[in-house]
């Protein structure tokens, strides 16, 4: 299994999601392997909603980390197992 370092923004995944998608249909990717992809995608998008509507209901400032995902700044890089 290669490692790469990847920055992770919403815009990587997204990117990664389509990419995943265009596998499958390719016939690149197995719609299993894909699934799985697809559920790491989602619970981050879950966890970054939770973060949200915790701001927002405790009137606290937004955390910097779901700031710098969505804007596409984080300085950290997060291992990608391909």
């Amino acid at each position: 299994m290669a490692t790469s370092t990847v920055t992770l923004t919403a815009s990587n995944l997204k990117d990664a999601l389509w990419t995943t998608l265009n596998q499958v249909k390719a016939k690149k990717m197995l719609p299993g392997h894909a699934d799985a992809v697809a559920c790491q995608a989602r619970e981050i998008l879950r966890t970054v909603k939770v973060q949200l509507q915790i701001s927002g209901q405790t009137n606290r400032p937004v955390p910097v980390e779901i700031i710098e995902f969505s804007e596409g700044k984080i300085k950290r890089p997060v291992k990608k197992g391909l």
